[in-house]
């Protein structure tokens, strides 16, 4: 059964009362894959736009969004982000940006969705500042790579 539906099958808040704080912690990443004429672009790590330079902005947003996250998904639970860093790797050879997401709380419940919304948003952030050069950009890939704490710890294969 899924964990956020009660017994009448409507969607509910997981009740997280009686759980004991552990640390937790997750890893999520999100791909941006460049048309050619975005790719082209690409110099010493980040893209010059006219808005700014996007990467720095992304990890800003990528920050925010993370911080946010029980205010944008439902039936999410507020967390205390101990620590949220965003890795923005781009791959001029592959047209690609990979942005890692990594998140970490000591708390009742997971921050994979955190971790998640951190990688999503940076790469929306992308998306956003770039689309006056092309509207072709392709956000994909966007999975959770690892957790660790709670009942059990994830690794993606």
């Amino acid at each position: 059964m899924f964990s956020h539906l009660d017994a009448q099958n409507r969607p509910a808040m997981v009740n997280v009362g009686e759980k004991i704080p552990t640390r937790r912690t997750a890893h999520a990443v999100a791909v941006v894959a460049l048309p050619p004429e975005l790719a082209a672009l690409l110099h010493d790590g980040d893209i010059k736009t006219k808005k700014g330079p996007i990467f720095q902005t992304a990890v800003l947003a990528g920050v925010m969004g993370a911080k946010k996250t029980s205010e944008l998904i439902p039936l999410c639970h507020p967390l205390p982000l101990e620590d949220c860093q965003i890795e923005i790797v781009p791959d001029a050879a592959r047209a690609e940006i990979a942005i890692h997401c990594r998140a970490q709380t000591t708390a009742k419940t997971g921050v994979e969705m955190e971790a998640l919304t951190g990688a999503t948003v940076a790469a929306l952030t992308i998306y956003d500042m770039a689309k006056a050069v092309s509207h072709g950009i392709v956000i994909k890939d966007v999975r959770l790579l690892e957790k660790t704490g709670g009942k059990s710890d994830y690794r993606a294969s």
